[in-house]
């Protein structure tokens, strides 16, 4: 089944400004808000929805994409972007802000204010992933373990005493324009308004204990070093009805023995001895798809750049890879025989040999300068 259409779902133009997405977003929350549809699954499903649009055609980045490619930006990225069905935890997480102020409180537990505990969510968890180039350029899946703490076996919650449950304290204070009350969250269970019963021995004082998880994560290509992905949920879990944080993925690119990364294209140098240089050759060189075969004509020279189309890195935010660029070095021999001597000696006054630099054979800065425009 086919996913609806961001804009249509909140009702807005594709030129809508952020000011608009925003507004028609908090209409359509109020509308199918689940306290507003007690047990209506459509209106649920609705709420999800709008929540899903927002969440992409929010951020500017995301809403780039989505317009480039629709619901396709976001396939098989796992925790990166937004291409998944939200939660509730998802949405009221999330979006506290927008409920905040839409709903002036008027929605117990999800609004800024309505009195209701509020739902924990637990700390995230960081790893790094060592990537090898050729891992880059297709995208992988990887099974990473880690350590998360979630709620032990048997645990059991009672009504905080301190609160009664409503996860707020209140205090009343005589000033000189009358009594005053505030509220602040519960000291004793920190605004969740439960309060540890029972535990296990090896479960800490929020009742957790530490598991090993192996969490799966698909890494597009065309990631760069040090980019982070998110892999929602698999952070540490919250005390009683709260929700898990997030597994934030930070990427290491392991350096490659021979290309080079610049962004997109990939750089090659090949070395080639002088009488290949002469009479032309046939190189085998390494990609990022394994190795290819590449005719060199004869008579090049040294510093030539061989461009190879779409041998490079694949575009992460556009459609496309870079190139890969294969600069040629010819190797002049430190030491000759006798006889190679003699030839060159004999050869040193030939015409044919004497340097002839055609308009078309750029000097190096000119290749520096292409390179960089």
């Amino acid at each position: 089944m086919s996913k609806k259409d961001y804009y249509e779902i909140l009702g807005v133009s594709k030129g809508a400004s952020e000011g608009e997405i925003k507004k028609a977003y908090r209409k359509k929350a109020i509308e199918f808000h689940p306290d507003k549809n007690p047990g209506d699954k459509a209106a649920e499903e609705k709420f999800k929805e709008a929540a899903e649009a927002y969440e992409i055609l929010s951020d500017a980045d995301k809403r780039a994409k989505y317009d480039q490619f629709g619901h396709a930006a976001f396939d098989g990225a796992g925790g990166f972007g937004g291409g998944h069905h939200m939660n509730m935890d998802d949405i009221f997480s999330q979006f506290g802000d927008i409920f905040g102020s839409a709903f002036g409180g008027g929605f117990g537990g999800f609004g800024g204010g309505g009195g209701a505990p509020r739902r924990a969510k637990g700390s995230n968890l960081r790893i790094k992933v060592k990537l090898t180039l050729e891992e880059i350029a297709h995208g992988v899946e990887k099974k990473i373990k880690v350590k998360r703490k979630v709620q032990a076996q048997g645990v059991t919650y009672k009504t905080c005493p301190t609160c009664n449950g409503s996860g707020q304290v209140v205090k009343v204070t005589n000033t000189i324009l009358g009594r005053m009350q505030t509220a602040s969250p519960c000291p004793s269970c920190g605004g969740l308004g439960q309060a540890i019963d029972k535990k296990p021995a090896n479960a800490d004082a929020h009742g957790m204990i530490t598991e090993e998880d192996t969490v799966s994560i698909k890494i597009p290509a065309g990631v760069v070093d040090g980019m982070q992905l998110k892999v929602s949920g698999k952070g540490n879990d919250a005390p009683g009805n709260g929700i898990a944080g997030d597994l934030i993925v930070a990427i290491e690119e392991i350096e490659h023995p021979t290309l080079k990364r610049e962004g997109e294209n990939l750089h090659f140098d090949l070395y080639i001895s002088y009488p290949e240089a002469v009479l032309g050759a046939s190189k085998e060189i390494d990609t990022v798809s394994g190795k290819v075969r590449i005719k060199i004509e004869e008579g090049i020279q040294s510093g030539k750049i061989l461009r190879l189309k779409g041998k490079g890195i694949p575009s992460l935010n556009s459609y496309g890879s870079g190139d890969m660029l294969v600069h040629i070095n010819v190797w002049t021999p430190k030491s000759l025989s006798k006889e190679q001597k003699k030839f060159f000696e004999d050869n040193l006054e030939d015409n044919n040999f004497a340097p002839k630099p055609e308009k078309s054979d750029k000097s190096f800065f000119e290749k520096v300068k292409d390179m960089f425009s």
